[in-house]
Formats: C-alpha cells, structure tokens, sequence
C-alpha cells in the first residue's frame, strides 16, 4: 500500500514550489507582453507617418497639376483674345454690384 500523504501538505509543498518558479515566470510574461506591445506601437506609428507622407505627396501633385492647368487656361486665353471680353464681363459685374448697393442704400434710406 502506498504512503498516504495528507492533501493540506501536498498544498504547501505546491504553494511554495509555484511561489518560487510561478513569480519569475509571470513576471517574463508580463515584461514579454509590455515589450511586445511597445514595438506594436512603434510599428503603428511608422506606418501612419508612411501614409501621412503619401497623402502629403499626393495632395502636391494634385496641386502642381491644377496649377499647371489654370496657367496653360491663362495662357490660351490671353493668346486667342479672350481678355478683352473678360474685361467686359469684370465691367458688367461691377455695374451689377453698383446697382445693388445702388438699391441697398435706397432701401436703408426710406
């Protein structure tokens, strides 16, 4: 017949074993997981530099190309003449916001 040990021993002798290998083991976990989730971090931050930098690529080429479009509209207009009538619409615009103000300063006056 084997040696009958009482259960509250075989729990102190676990209790301290575990204490003494269980404390080193949960704290390389815990250092393991705060390491892991600092380099998780770092790698989020670099990727959204990375998309910053393309949006910020993108948005200039946008840009150049809109600017080179209205300079190559202003320079085919002036070449075919087209100023002058531009001239004649800026004229009517000022005579329309002359005669609103023209109206506004009636209305206020009565």
């Amino acid at each position: 017949m084997p040696p009958v040990v009482p259960p509250f021993l075989i729990g102190l002798i676990t209790a301290s074993v575990a204490k003494k290998f269980g404390k080193p083991v949960l704290r390389g976990l815990v250092r393991t997981s705060v390491g892991l989730g600092m380099s998780v971090k770092r790698v989020v931050h670099e990727a959204g530099e990375g998309l910053h930098d393309i949006a910020a690529e993108a948005t200039a080429e946008v840009l150049a190309v809109q600017l080179t479009q209205e300079a190559e509209h202003r320079t085919a207009t002036t070449a075919t003449g087209a100023s002058a009538a531009d001239g004649t619409h800026q004229a009517a615009r000022k005579g329309r916001r002359a005669g609103s103000a023209a109206a506004r300063a009636a209305a206020s006056a009565s």
